[in-house]
């Protein structure tokens, strides 16, 4: 009896060291901070490592010293996907879809949505290449945001 109750327990603890990460951890190299300067803009945004099935992510855009544009995400685990769920300032909120991932990249897709239907990113070394892309009035257009890793305040 107690070998039974032991066997039903320990099924449901994934094993240790075998396999590929589960959900939200396959894409945690996303974590920590990211900044893109460029023409007198600095973008940077910032990731917190995976933990609850999700990850949260902070952007924001300064030029001048202004703040232009900021963005609040949630990336969490639906089934056998990832959810990018972004909250962009001064628009309404979109969800766009896992549709590819590996080990160095993932795409997150919404057809539906006005612009951008695509968000992506790959990692290289310490560098992030970050993109937007869709059709914008009928064109194909593309925004990339190729980021550097650099140390979080107060760290």
């Amino acid at each position: 009896m107690r070998r039974a109750i032991l066997a039903v327990l320990l099924s449901g603890i994934p094993a240790l060291g075998g396999g590929p990460p589960a959900g939200i951890d396959r894409v945690g190299w996303l974590q920590g901070c990211w900044v893109l300067t460029a023409g007198g803009r600095t973008v940077e945004e910032q990731w917190t490592s995976p933990r609850g099935g999700i990850m949260l992510g902070t952007g924001r855009t300064v030029e001048g010293g202004r703040l232009v544009e900021y963005e609040f995400v949630v990336l969490r685990e639906r089934g056998e996907a990832l959810v990018y769920e972004a909250h962009p300032s001064g628009q309404p909120s979109a969800e766009f879809v896992s549709t590819r991932l590996d080990e160095d990249g993932v795409v997150f897709e919404n057809p539906a949505h006005d612009f951008p239907q695509r968000v992506g990113y790959r990692r290289r070394a310490s560098f992030l290449d970050a993109w937007i892309e869709g059709t914008s009035g009928g064109k194909a257009r593309r925004i990339d945001f190729p980021y550097e890793r650099v140390s979080c305040p107060g760290k």
